[in-house]
């Protein structure tokens, strides 16, 4: 029902920005929540930021201050990314919930992922 596809990963010195874009096609209308997460090898996927239906929106602690999510419309959520630092190194991905999945009518969408490495 929601495809999500990421972009704009890379390789960057740190200290230094990305922008992180999730293009979201299908039932768009039909998310409930977005929200990026990443894994880096050896540890688990975590939770970077999520944004809600009514603006709300939840960081990991080591990413507050540095990390900025924001929905620009029902296809784009973007994240940017500054002060880049070598442990921020790992896959990105694009989430995707919609009003459904909270009544278990509808699966957790996940993007193909996009590689972050920070490195100089």
């Amino acid at each position: 029902q929601v495809h999500l596809v990421e972009s704009g990963g890379g390789l960057v010195q740190p200290g230094g920005s990305l922008r992180l874009s999730c293009a979201a096609s299908g039932s768009i209308f039909s998310i409930a929540s977005v929200g990026w997460y990443r894994q880096a090898p050896g540890k688990p996927r975590e939770s970077v930021a999520v944004f809600t239906t009514g603006g709300n929106t939840n960081y990991t602690d080591s990413v507050k201050g540095r990390f900025t999510i924001s929905r620009e419309d029902a296809r784009s959520t973007l994240l940017q990314i500054n002060s880049l630092k070598p442990e921020d190194t790992a896959v990105y991905y694009c989430n995707a919930r919609t009003f459904e999945y909270r009544l278990g009518y509808s699966p957790d969408y996940w993007g193909q992922g996009t590689q972050v490495t920070v490195s100089s």
